[in-house]
C-alpha cells in the first residue's frame, strides 16, 4: 500500500510531460517488461481457464491504473484513493450474504460525501467518475489475481497479466508517452515502475496466496488513510476536517465489512463444538 500511494505521488510530475495516462503506461510497459524477463512464462503453465482469467486480469488491471491516475490527477490522492476503495468493500459485502453487510457501503458513501464536499464550489465530476471506474476495476482486479495466482505457479500469471494490461492500455496511452519521452523520463519512470506496478502487484500475489480475501481486504482497508498522509507529506494536500473524517469513515467501513464477511464465512462453515464452545479446526480451515 505504501509503495502503490508513494508511486502515485512520486508520478505527478511526470504529468506535463507525459499526460497521467502516458506516464501510467510507461510504468506498466517497464514493469511487463521486467516481470516477462525474471518470469518467463510458457503456454503450457496456462489451462484454459487461466489464460482466460489472465486476459480479464490484464483487462482489469489496465483499467484499473488508468482511471484511477486519471482521477488522482483531478483530485486529491486521499480523495481518490478513498473512492477507488468502493471497489473492494463492495465485495466485501456481496460475499458476507448478509444484510447488516449494506451498512457499510452506505458508511464509506458518507466519508466519500465528507471528501468529495459536493456544497463547496463545483465537484470535479469527471475526477469522481474516473475514480468510481478505477474502484470497479479494483474490485475485479482482487478477485482475480487470487484466482489466477492459484492457478499459475509463479510469477506467470502477473507477467502476463501486466503485458495485457500495457496492451490494452496502449491505444490510449502510448503515444503521448512515447512523444513526451526523454532518457532522463524514461529513467525516472522505469524507478516509479519498481514502486507501482511491479513491487505492490508481486508482494499483492504472494500476500493473497496466503491469506483469505477478507482478511487481505481488512488491511486494505488502511490505503484511503496512507493516501491521505503521503497527499500531505509529499503534494502538500492538506485535507480539512470534514475531508479527514471521510477518510476515517472509508476505513471503518473497510474494516467493518471484511469483519461482517469472515463471520458470516465462519458461520457456514459448520458447527460449533458443543464441549469447547468452538468450531473445528475443519470448519475454521473452510472458512
Amino acid at each position: 500500500m505504501v509503495s502503490i500511494q508513494l508511486g502515485a505521488a512520486l508520478s505527478t510530475h511526470l504529468f506535463d510531460a507525459l499526460t497521467p495516462s502516458g506516464s501510467a503506461w510507461l510504468r506498466l510497459a517497464v514493469a511487463a517488461s521486467v516481470l516477462l524477463a525474471v518470469a518467463r512464462p510458457r503456454p503450457r503453465q496456462f489451462s484454459r481457464s487461466a489464460l482466460r482469467g489472465t486476459v480479464l486480469l490484464g483487462g482489469m488491471t489496465g483499467l484499473m491504473t488508468m482511471a484511477f491516475i486519471e482521477a488522482v490527477a483531478r483530485l486529491p490522492l486521499g480523495t481518490a484513493v478513498a473512492i477507488e476503495f468502493l471497489g473492494p468493500l463492495g465485495v466485501a459485502a456481496v460475499r458476507a450474504h448478509r444484510r447488516v453487510a449494506l451498512l457499510w457501503p452506505t458508511l464509506a458513501a458518507l466519508g466519500v460525501v465528507g471528501l468529495t464536499e459536493p456544497w463547496v464550489g463545483r465537484p470535479d465530476l469527471v475526477g469522481i467518475g474516473l475514480a468510481l471506474t478505477a474502484a470497479a476495476g479494483w474490485a475485479g482486479y482482487l478477485v482475480l489475481t487470487q484466482r489466477v495466482g492459484a492457478q499459475v505457479p509463479g510469477l506467470g500469471g502477473v507477467a502476463a497479466s501486466l503485458t495485457v494490461a500495457t496492451l490494452v492500455a496502449a491505444p490510449v496511452a502510448a503515444a503521448p508517452a512515447l512523444a513526451g519521452l526523454t532518457p532522463l523520463l524514461l529513467v525516472q519512470g522505469a524507478g516509479l515502475a519498481v514502486l507501482v506496478p511491479l513491487l505492490p502487484y508481486v508482494l499483492e500475489l504472494a500476500a493473497l496466496r496466503r491469506m483469505t480475501l477478507s482478511a487481505f481486504g481488512t488491511l486494505m482497508a488502511l490505503e484511503p488513510g496512507i493516501a491521505s498522509l503521503l497527499g500531505l507529506a509529499l503534494l502538500a494536500q492538506a485535507p480539512s476536517a470534514l475531508q479527514a473524517a471521510g477518510v476515517a469513515l472509508v476505513v471503518a467501513a473497510g474494516i467493518g465489512a471484511q469483519r461482517t464477511a469472515r463471520t458470516a464465512a465462519a458461520g457456514a462453515a459448520g458447527p460449533v463444538d458443543g464441549r469447547r464452545g468452538r468450531r473445528s479446526r475443519e470448519a475454521y480451515a473452510t472458512a
